[in-house]
């Protein structure tokens, strides 16, 4: 391998040439071969005073794909500016919301060469979540079902995130090779304590109660009144948040966790995952473990062998700066560390997540490094050293949607 510092200095141009040296397009994929799907997979249904952006891959659990995300972007934006659309829902088909981009289209792009293609995919996704951060209307995200990873971090930003007795909520990139994004680094880290860390790290699920109460969603329906609900949101004719909010809450219910959620050992992860390195965070749970019967710290210790020690380590200090930056500093922060993971310089890990777990399926990555003690620091700054040259930054137009900043 070469030098990191080599590397880190270099990182820009070695972008570059690697986007110029392969410049074969999606249609070598048969995902996406001779038509453009977005307007099948991206529905919009209109209504009397709103419209709603419906995400149609059943088939994919709604992963989204770049024409996906362009396509939700260029709704949203003529959506914003249109005098007769008071409000914007998004939800998903069949039983997912969204779970999160196409890792396997990725890892096959990956596979060609095509960094080109990966780049693009998180540019575009990031500058709609945050359009979706910066919305000038009232918008409804009804995640009922399935909510993974940057499919979580196209609804939250909004206004209101509606969840229900179906959703499931987690963010496994760290199993997978790579780090919670989309915006994760900025709403984990304001999550009440260490639970940031905790879901960040471990991949852990939420359900529809536990993101109420940790503050992820503002509101809980049943899935069986879900089309009532929407009956009376088609009715609306607002652009008033306060109504929109009224609405959400005739259906709703005022929920609790259970005994057994995880939100109840709050003081734990606390007590665990306030260290500063993903090493004293291990070493404090097998301590808790050596003195308690609670299979919990086992489960978890688990759960954090099997990822990818070096995405821990990127993770953990992703969400760590996190607490200390905007959104749009956030989502510039974690440009760097995608790009750093699809540029495969370091560490192939990504591709070898996304291989074990969703391709060849056999749940044995071989992970590089294979152990959190042979990870360097000067490894872990790679992914999030500044690019060189201005223009490979992500440029989100905050002078234009937040000119106070």
């Amino acid at each position: 391998m070469q030098s990191l510092k080599v590397l880190i200095t270099g990182r820009r141009s070695a972008h570059r040439l690697g986007f110029l040296a392969h410049r074969r397009g999606l249609s070598a994929q048969p995902h996406y071969a001779h038509y453009d799907h977005s307007e099948d997979q991206v529905l919009v249904d209109g209504r009397a005073s709103s419209r709603a952006a419906i995400l149609n891959r059943p088939s994919a659990l709604n992963a989204l794909t770049t024409s996906m995300v362009a396509r939700l972007k260029r709704l949203y934006e003529s959506w914003e500016e249109s005098p007769d659309i008071g409000f914007v829902l998004m939800k998903g088909s069949d039983r997912a919301f969204c779970s999160g981009g196409d890792a396997v289209a990725l890892y096959h792009l990956l596979n060609e060469g095509n960094i080109e293609e990966c780049k693009k995919f998180f540019e575009t996704l990031y500058k709609y979540v945050y359009l979706q951060g910066t919305y000038l209307k009232p918008h409804v995200a009804i995640m009922d079902g399935i909510a993974m990873g940057s499919g979580a971090g196209i609804a939250i930003p909004g206004m209101f995130r509606l969840v229900t007795d179906k959703t499931v909520f987690s963010h496994p990139e760290a199993q997978l090779g790579f780090h919670p994004d989309a915006g994760a680094s900025f709403y984990l880290s304001r999550l009440p304590g260490y639970l940031g860390e905790y879901l960040a790290l471990t991949g852990d699920k939420l359900n529809g109660v536990e993101m109420i109460a940790c503050g992820l969603a503002t509101h809980y329906a049943l899935n069986a009144r879900l089309s009532m609900l929407e009956e009376r949101l088609g009715k609306l004719v607002t652009d008033d948040g306060s109504v929109i909010e009224k609405a959400l809450a005739q259906y709703g219910d005022i929920v609790y966790p259970e005994k057994r959620s995880i939100i109840r050992k709050i003081d734990v992860i606390d007590k665990c995952f306030c260290h500063d390195t993903v090493e004293e965070i291990i070493h404090a749970l097998e301590s808790e473990a050596a003195e308690s019967y609670d299979e919990w710290y086992k489960t978890t210790l688990k759960k954090l062998r099997e990822a990818s020690p070096l995405s821990l380590i990127v993770t953990l200090r992703s969400i760590r700066e996190g607490r200390y930056e905007t959104p749009d500093q956030c989502l510039a922060r974690e440009y760097r560390i995608s790009l750093g993971a699809v540029s495969q310089q370091v560490s192939k890990d990504f591709s070898e997540g996304v291989r074990a777990r969703l391709v060849d399926k056999d749940f044995a990555p071989k992970w590089d490094p294979p152990s959190l003690g042979e990870v360097t620091e000067e490894m872990v700054d790679f992914y999030f050293c500044t690019l060189e040259e201005s223009e490979s930054e992500l440029k989100l137009p905050t002078a234009l949607r937040e000119p106070s900043i």
